[in-house]
């Protein structure tokens, strides 16, 4: 029993290196966004609680958690709660399979890409809880929007992490990493790949100029315009968790994940520092481009990236067989 008993602590530590961490990112990533857009639009951001605004997130958390949350007596009430402790958990589950350095994984499993996008695809349905529960139409058109351009994205990008498994031979991402530290970074040989990744990515997390479930001139807020405080909170962590996750994710699939050029730094800090530079891009992204319109998505996912990745794991695949199991970029 008592072996039982610390078994059980000591899987819970290990969670709480993983998540504690990662909550504090993204505190602290919200005031890294607001602060490089103010930069970028010629102003200073936060800069008034705490030395140069360090103390912002800790602000905005302490005036989330302790707001008074009220509740529209129009909604239905267990689907409306459960809805963003839902999109919580499932952001957070991911996070379990992904390996931040060498022997650093909390659970190897041998299909980890799988069951990554299989908590992906399920992520929607909070957002579609959300958005039917509130029973407002300005939420139900966000999640209606979420829905269709998950079915968009999902069946693209699966395609796009085809070509990585092709090359690794495995579904683990341990084995992926390894891979690309005993080859080269998958980058460079499947770059078409890499890019269709990083903007499905965008799409994914719903992030400008994909941001059309949040579209603030037309839809006020989207799926989340009828929840207030702490219940607004768990969605917050959730989308900005889930950018610091699919930066992390591209980085193990074609960054050579902790892999690093110079055994000068652990590896774990190799890959904060390659997912860093990501996150940055989803900023500078947001900074730069106009929110697109919803045809324009309907007709990039569909009629460009759909047939460019199913195309592109066809040619991945031909070029396995003729070079007897390795890419030609890949052959010493």
């Amino acid at each position: 029993m008592k072996t039982i008993l610390w078994s059980a602590i000591i899987e819970l530590i290990k969670i709480l290196l993983v998540l504690v961490p990662v909550l504090v990112s993204v505190a602290y990533l919200t005031l890294a966004e607001r602060k490089i857009l103010g930069y970028m639009q010629t102003r200073k951001g936060p800069n008034v609680v705490g030395i140069y605004g360090l103390l912002q997130p800790l602000a905005d958390g302490v005036k989330l958690f302790t707001k008074e949350t009220l509740v529209p007596n129009h909604v239905s009430l267990v689907i409306y709660f459960f809805a963003p402790i839902l999109a919580l958990t499932l952001a957070f589950l991911a996070w379990g399979l992904l390996p931040l350095g060498a022997n650093q994984v909390l659970s190897d499993l041998p299909i980890g890409i799988l069951f990554i996008f299989a908590v992906s695809s399920v992520g929607v349905y909070a957002i579609l809880m959300s958005g039917w529960a509130s029973n407002s139409k300005y939420s139900f058109m966000g999640a209606l929007r979420a829905a269709a351009q998950m079915i968009s994205y999902e069946v693209a990008i699966g395609l796009i992490v085809i070509s990585t498994v092709l090359c690794s031979g495995s579904l683990n991402l341990t084995i992926l990493v390894q891979t690309q530290i005993e080859s080269v970074w998958f980058l460079l040989p499947l770059w078409p790949a890499a890019t269709m990744f990083m903007v499905s990515a965008l799409a994914e997390t719903n992030r400008a100029p994909f941001d059309l479930t949040e579209g603030e001139s037309e839809l006020v807020s989207g799926y989340n315009v009828e929840y207030p405080a702490m219940s607004f909170a768990l969605f917050f962590l959730a989308e900005y968790s889930h950018i610091i996750f699919m930066s992390f994710l591209f980085t193990t699939l074609f960054l050579g994940g902790w892999s690093s050029p110079l055994q000068l730094a652990p590896s774990s800090i190799w890959l904060c520092l390659k997912a860093s530079i990501l996150v940055f891009v989803f900023l500078w992204v947001r900074a730069s481009f106009p929110r697109i319109r919803y045809d324009q998505l309907m007709q990039l996912l569909w009629k460009t990236y759909l047939s460019t990745s199913s195309s592109l794991a066809c040619v991945v695949a031909s070029l396995l067989l003729l070079t007897d199991g390795l890419p030609p970029l890949l052959c010493s």
